[in-house]
C-alpha cells in the first residue's frame, strides 16, 4: 500500500511517499504525478517514509525526471537507508538528484 500526499504553492510541488512503491502501487503515483504536474518548476519527492521500491516504482522516477528535467528540476530527499541502496545497486543514485 502506498498514501501519497501532494502540497503544491505555486510553481513548487512536494510529493510524500509512505509505504511501498512497488507494481501496485507505481501506476497511482504516474497517475497523481501527471495531474499535478504541469506548470511545477521544483518538485520534490519526500521519501522519508517509503519503506520500499520497486522497479516499477525507479520506472516512475526515471520518467517524472525525464520530465522535469526539461522544465524545471526535481530532487529525493529523505531516503531510507534501504531505498538509498536500491538506488546505487540499479545506478539511480547517478541519475536523480538525492538529497
Amino acid at each position: 500500500m502506498l498514501k501519497i500526499d501532494r502540497l503544491g504553492v505555486g510553481s513548487k510541488l512536494t510529493v510524500a511517499l509512505e509505504g511501498r512503491l512497488d507494481t501496485v502501487t507505481a501506476p497511482q503515483l504516474e497517475k497523481e504525478i501527471k495531474e499535478a504536474i504541469d506548470g511545477v518548476t521544483d518538485l520534490t519527492i519526500d521519501a522519508a517514509k517509503l519503506e520500499y521500491i520497486s522497479s516499477a516504482g525507479l520506472r516512475v522516477l526515471l520518467s517524472t525526471q525525464k520530465i522535469m528535467s526539461k522544465q524545471g528540476s526535481m530532487v529525493v530527499k529523505n531516503v531510507s537507508e534501504e531505498v538509498n541502496e536500491i538506488f546505487e545497486v540499479t545506478g539511480f543514485s547517478d541519475i536523480l538528484t538525492i538529497q
